[in-house]
């Protein structure tokens, strides 16, 4: 049975915060750098259960098993690591990340850049900032995929600013009849950005769900062809704030502030329930 039409928000003081040690990471120690945009090496927001995070009840939404927000200061990075059966997904917001991989990859990748790999059967990679005096920021997703042991592999998609006021398809489900998104993975899952001037439609169907995360600016959740579903304190997202969505619906995506506008990812997938708003504790 198909869960009800709902907005709610997650806010950003609700992310686990992780700064872990530099040298878990093959890092040197942290610099006093004027440069450096955090005192850490990392900072990263953890929107489910991962690493030391550990919450059974809030491990996914849907097939979106991770999503982290990471800051990586300047000349440092995530040394060699491996992973399998997970379709991982990486969108940069700010900065250079440069990629390596056991395929043979090698490649750097700025603004709005977007890398896939399906990890399957097994794959190393290392992801690092060499830039000198600039921080990287990027999303990192793990989708599950349809099936596991699928055979390693790696694309990516250059940055290329956004049409603004629309939304622009990045990846879909290998098995879809869809054709305008240029990244395809094995799972159900599609996710597109937008840069907001104004406003954008977001029309999610019944029987699905999405994952919407404000990564830039600030926007309001407006009504567009019915009633909104929310209070007004759930429509409102800043940066770092996401919003569990449910169908069906029919939204306005709009930007609080015509200069700064608003940047925003949406992961949009089956409706499978989950929710971690239905854990008893650790709730927003």
């Amino acid at each position: 049975m198909a869960s009800p039409a709902s907005v709610r928000k997650v806010s950003a003081a609700s992310l686990f915060v992780s700064e872990p040690n530099p040298t878990l990471f093959g890092n040197p120690k942290n610099e006093r750098k004027a440069s450096w945009t955090n005192g850490n090496w990392l900072k990263s927001r953890f929107h489910f259960s991962f690493a030391e995070y550990r919450n059974p009840y809030n491990a996914n939404f849907g097939v979106l098993r991770v999503m982290n927000d990471d800051l990586v200061q300047p000349k440092r990075g995530f040394g060699m690591h491996g992973h399998s059966n997970m379709e991982i997904v990486t969108y940069i917001i700010s900065g250079n990340l440069t990629h390596k991989d056991s395929m043979g990859t090698a490649e750097t990748l700025g603004r709005h850049s977007v890398q896939y790999m399906t990890a399957g059967s097994g794959v190393m990679h290392s992801e690092h900032n060499h830039a000198e005096d600039e921080a990287l920021r990027f999303i990192q997703m793990w989708i599950v995929p349809r099936a596991r042991g699928l055979k390693p592999e790696y694309g990516s998609l250059p940055g290329r600013a956004p049409q603004r006021d629309r939304w622009t398809p990045l990846v879909t489900d290998s098995d879809s009849a869809e054709p305008e998104a240029p990244i395809r993975i094995h799972a159900d899952a599609h996710i597109s950005v937008a840069v907001v001037d104004t406003s954008v439609p977001l029309e999610l169907a019944a029987g699905r769900q999405a994952y919407l995360l404000l990564a830039e600016g600030g926007a309001t959740l407006a009504p567009g062809n019915g009633p909104l579903v929310c209070t007004a304190a759930d429509a409102r997202l800043r940066q770092h704030d996401a919003a569990e969505l449910r169908g069906p619906l029919s939204l306005r995506v709009a930007a609080d502030d015509a200069t700064t506008g608003a940047h925003v990812l949406l992961v949009e997938m089956a409706d499978d329930g989950s929710s971690r708003f239905d854990m008893s504790s650790d709730s927003d």
